[in-house]
């Protein structure tokens, strides 16, 4: 009887406990409501200058002219997409930003990964000096780059030239990555490395099969950051591409502006068909940036 008495009561709690979580649940709500209404706004927000944007490039000059940015299109107007593709030769611009943009991601992630790997496992006298310089190179701005590296691309024959841009922005960009990863490998548990050098691995194997293997997350991020931001660059190709076939997206963009006519439309166009191939990249290769900043989180 004593028994039945006590399992009672532990029973009634117990199936006290799920409806006290659900009130507990039921009383946070409207917090969590509030919250979700402000992360809304500030994401109408943040997404406002694309709508705008998508708005305005289906309008006719006549009817961005007579009414306002913020007005609805009468009609929809696709003159302005095939104007900006014909006479910017869209096609040339996008292969020049893909490639160029591409070859940089891999290989700065490349040279990043070896500077790093000899900054902060293989111990190089003076690494905390090499750290702070490549630092510092990551303040310098364009402007006061550009002469030099304008100059020197003049003596090597690469005056207009692409690849004057890829090894460019090569070096600039591994001087983020080497700088970020440098710190990472500094932190490298040493016994993993004697573990494999008592394993009879060289220096190489135990780049390729041991350090590789666990920065690939971060090698992955920068990648896609380094992409994105050779996509975007526009003052230092703006300088080194001077012909048509040679320049890039953003410099296609800047073209339909001139001193004293601006086809508003036809930008808003352009902006749209730019804005496409990396919306896809950033979608494509989402759930390897996630990955990688979880990743390296974890670790």
């Amino acid at each position: 009887m004593t028994t039945r008495m006590s399992a009672q009561p532990s029973t009634a709690s117990a199936g006290a406990a799920p409806s006290g979580r659900r009130k507990d649940r039921f009383h946070r709500g409207a917090g969590r409501w509030l919250v979700l209404a402000v992360v809304g706004l500030f994401a109408l927000f943040m997404i406002s200058p694309f709508l705008l944007m998508v708005i305005n490039a289906f309008k006719s000059p006549a009817d961005y002219s007579g009414g306002s940015p913020l007005s609805l299109p009468q009609e929809i107007y696709t003159d302005g997409l095939a104007y900006f593709w014909q006479r910017v030769n869209f096609p040339v611009k996008l292969w020049n930003s893909v490639w160029t943009s591409a070859l940089v991601a891999v290989a700065g992630a490349l040279l990043s990964l070896l500077n790093a790997y000899a900054i902060g496992v293989g111990r190089v006298r003076g690494r905390a000096w090499i750290v702070a310089v490549l630092m510092i190179a990551n303040m310098l701005p364009q402007e006061g780059l550009i002469y030099p590296l304008f100059t020197m691309a003049q003596r090597v024959g690469l005056t207009d030239n692409p690849w004057s841009i890829v090894i460019i922005f090569t070096v600039i960009q591994s001087a983020f990555g080497t700088y970020l990863l440098a710190s990472v490998l500094g932190t490298f548990p040493r016994a993993l490395l004697e573990a494999a050098e008592l394993d009879g691995a060289s220096r190489w194997q135990i780049l390729w099969k041991v350090v590789y293997p666990i920065v690939r997350p971060t090698l992955s991020v920068l990648m896609i950051f380094f992409f994105i931001w050779t996509w975007n660059e526009f003052f230092m190709p703006l300088v080194m591409l001077t012909s048509n076939d040679n320049q890039t997206v953003p410099i296609a963009l800047s073209s339909l502006q001139g001193d004293r006519m601006l086809d508003v439309p036809t930008l808003n166009a352009g902006a749209l068909v730019s804005l496409i191939p990396t919306f896809l990249f950033f979608l494509f290769f989402q759930r390897t940036l996630t990955r990688g900043v979880t990743a390296g989180a974890v670790k």
